[in-house]
């Protein structure tokens, strides 16, 4: 070891230019802030949206349709993601507490089981709801449903 191959302990320096250190560094003076006005200040932030005075986008842009406040919003289940399910665990029912287990549904969701795919396993399912063609589906592999 010698001094032309001494180098920093890891982590010990940043990779930052530190502002405010005088007029040597090139970022002293004003430090990077301009000449005075609110953005020169401490403490000093700009409202989100705030574009200089000009009208913000959001109050350009018209406002339309409508939301439903009493919509209900169900987390949809389709038979093939439920026939993976069945044939990878080897299930027989299936319940809100296995799509929570096995990550298909959260604490507060309601369960919907819709039509895509096949099922081919005889399995009670237990959901808040059905469609119709998930519903003759289930029943006519033998299996049967249960709304929660």
């Amino acid at each position: 070891m010698n001094l032309s191959n001494l180098k920093p302990a890891a982590g010990s320096t940043k990779n930052r230019k530190r502002i405010g250190r005088g007029q040597g560094s090139g970022r002293g003076g004003t430090s990077t802030r301009g000449h005075k006005g609110a953005g020169s200040r401490s403490g000093h932030s700009t409202k989100i949206g705030f574009e200089g005075g000009q009208m913000p986008l959001q109050r350009r842009v018209p406002k339309f349709g409508f939301k439903n406040p009493n919509r209900v919003e169900y987390n949809g289940i389709n038979l093939d993601v439920l026939q993976e399910l069945v044939a990878k665990h080897n299930l027989t029912v299936v319940d809100f507490d296995t799509f929570r287990e096995y990550g298909l549904a959260s604490k507060k969701d309601l369960v919907k089981i819709l039509g895509r795919g096949e099922l081919t396993s005889k399995v009670e399912v237990k959901a808040h709801a059905f469609s119709a063609t998930a519903q003759k589906a289930i029943e006519a592999a033998g299996g049967s449903i249960v709304k929660l």
